[in-house]
């Protein structure tokens, strides 16, 4: 039986005091930038595996001559031999089985229509060709953008691309750019994709933007690419 008066108001329960939430708050705050700290230090070898690995498949599949590969800096208009945890500007060099220089692998990247689109791709600095690509990120829209993958006509663009370096080893003879689907008359331009321009633009800029950049350093230091896996016998990267 309930003893308390009838007309005695129910009683409100007293708010925590300003003090008490903003400590609840830090508290909560702190666990929560804690576990965000903590499954980023967790995940982050593995995301780097994982990199590595799409750029060891990529590598010898814009290289697909290459039985063995190693990793190279370029760095003040130098080429050295590096280790892929180098940071900086890495390419790699593909060999035979007979430890013959087969060609390159570079990176390239570029904005594109919703992030930045990233490719690894094939270059022979003997003919000046890029000889195609594998795409290592892209968000691009599904069915238009994501065509730079799988798009015949427009792979057919990198059968040999040219990105020849000029004389004087200071850039390269033409600018490599994507022209209006179906108006290429040359072999430095890129028959876009029709109905995916901005992306189709985007390799472009990638491509021009890596040509003038690195070829006339790997030129100027194509002996040594050729030689280092002669030097070094059988040590690096494998299939």
């Amino acid at each position: 039986m309930d003893n308390a008066p009838e007309n005695e108001p129910n009683k409100v329960p007293p708010l925590p005091s300003s003090i008490s939430l903003i400590s609840t708050l830090g508290v909560v705050a702190m666990l929560s930038g804690f576990l965000v700290v903590l499954v980023y230090e967790y995940t982050k070898p593995i995301i780097a595996e994982n990199q590595r690995l799409a750029t060891e498949r990529a590598i010898f599949k814009v290289l697909p001559k290459a039985s063995s590969r190693l990793t190279f800096v370029i760095k003040d208009g130098q080429i050295k031999l590096a280790d892929d945890k180098t940071k900086g500007e890495l390419i790699y060099a593909g060999y035979d089985a007979k430890n013959n220089f087969v060609g390159l692998a570079l990176n390239a990247a570029e904005q594109g229509y919703q992030d930045i689109v990233k490719l690894l791709y094939g270059y022979q600095p003997d003919t000046g060709c890029i000889t195609g690509y594998d795409v290592l990120k892209s968000t691009e829209t599904p069915g238009f953008g994501t065509k730079i993958a799988t798009d015949e006509q427009f792979l057919a663009n990198f059968n040999c691309l040219d990105a020849t370096v000029n004389q004087e080893q200071s850039g390269l003879i033409n600018v490599i750019k994507t022209v209006r689907h179906g108006s290429k008359n040359n072999p430095w331009e890129i028959d876009a994709i029709s109905g995916s321009t901005i992306t189709s633009n985007a390799v472009g800029r990638m491509f021009n933007k890596s040509g003038q950049a690195l070829h006339p350093t790997i030129n100027k230091n194509l002996d040594l690419l050729k030689s280092a896996k002669q030097q070094r016998g059988d040590h690096g990267q494998s299939k």
